[in-house]
Formats: structure tokens, C-alpha cells, sequence
């Protein structure tokens, strides 16, 4: 069984809302690249999402420049997609689906910013659609919603909703060796026919 990384809305518009200095993890560009060198490494698919609103006027509007990758992320190799959604998950508002199916993708990693919304949304849905997804706690990161408390434990919450539905279980992952630094979240691989277990790895 295939596997992809999603790398969701980790973006420059993010950094350019005054916002940016609270939001919980502004060092996120680290931990994505390292976990994408692991998907490459591992001959995984890697899918880049942006998200965008033309015609708002605002940090998402294409026409202002911000909705680009992060600057201190690894560029998009030929052959990694790179979507423009304007809904919350990744599907939507993109042929993701349609991408993933072509591949054969029936594991998938989702990372990214806003962890409680467009990382959750897509994770949620991606398992509705059949696919055996798990959200990765770091790299993630969020920033404050108005009204709301900062989402301390959802992810965790979250990957157990995901545990709990009938998915069919994924081939073994192939193991890839890391150093105690390197994000393991991903890649930590399963007895043949049993779901992984969340692995915390921490940067």
C-alpha cells in the first residue's frame, strides 16, 4: 500500500497576520522539512496544499503574494503536486482524491498549520473516503481562534476518532533509520496486518 504526505497550508500568509508571533509552533518549517526528506526517502508521494481566497484582499489573496510556501521549506521536486484549495480540508476544493486514487495512496500523513481546522477537516474526511490516515502532532501548528481556548489535546483526540473507524489496516511501513531528533511520526513501522501506533517524535 502507498503512502503520502500532506503538507497543509504551511504557508507565508500565516506569517504575514500580526497574529504570526502567537501562533504555537512558528518554527514549523523545520520539522516539515525534515519529514518530507523522510517521504522522499522513503519513496513516498509528497502533496503540497495552499490555501487561497482570491478577490478577499486579504493574506490569502493570490494577488497580494503571500500564498507561497514558507520560505525556509524545501521546494516542490517535479512530480509533487502542488494544490490551491479554498475550503478548509484538501479535498474539496482540489482533485487530491483523484490524485491519490491514480497513485494508489491508501496510507496518509497530514501535517501542517492550523492543526484544529484545515489539518484536522482533511484528516476527517480523507478516512471518510476510505483512506487510513493519521494526523502527525508535530510538525503542526496553530494560532488562536477568536472566542477559544488554544487546542491543547485534540490532536490526540483526534488520531483515536480516526483509530476508531473501520479502515482496513496498511501493509508494514519499510523502516527508515533517524536520529533522536528526527521526526518519527510518520515512520515507525507495524507488525504486517496491525495498525502503528502514534508515535510522539519531537524535534
Amino acid at each position: 500500500m502507498k503512502r503520502a504526505l500532506i503538507a497543509i497550508d504551511v504557508q507565508e500568509s500565516f506569517r504575514a497576520r500580526p497574529l504570526w508571533e502567537r501562533i504555537a509552533n512558528p518554527d514549523i518549517a523545520e520539522p516539515v522539512n525534515r519529514l518530507v526528506r523522510l517521504a522522499r526517502d522513503n519513496g513516498d508521494l509528497v502533496v503540497w496544499v495552499l490555501h487561497t481566497e482570491p478577490g478577499s484582499g486579504d493574506v490569502f489573496d493570490p494577488a497580494l503574494g503571500h500564498v507561497r510556501l514558507l520560505d525556509e521549506l524545501e521546494q516542490p521536486l517535479s512530480g509533487e503536486p502542488v494544490l490551491h484549495k479554498t475550503s478548509h480540508n484538501a479535498f474539496t476544493t482540489t482533485d487530491l482524491q483523484r490524485r491519490l486514487t491514480e497513485a494508489g495512496v491508501g496510507e496518509l500523513w497530514v501535517c501542517g498549520i492550523r492543526t484544529e481546522q484545515c489539518v484536522e477537516t482533511t484528516a476527517r474526511l480523507g478516512s471518510d473516503l476510505g483512506v487510513w490516515v493519521r494526523a502527525t502532532g508535530r510538525p503542526g501548528t496553530t494560532g488562536l481562534l477568536e472566542g477559544r481556548p488554544h487546542p491543547t489535546g485534540e490532536l490526540s483526540s483526534l488520531n483515536s476518532s480516526l483509530r476508531s473507524r473501520p479502515q482496513a489496516a496498511p501493509q508494514a511501513p519499510s523502516a527508515v533509520q533517524v536520529s533522536k531528533r528526527a521526526v518519527l511520526l510518520a515512520y515507525s513501522g507495524s507488525p504486517s496486518g496491525q495498525r502503528p501506533p502514534l508515535v510522539e517524535g519531537f524535534c
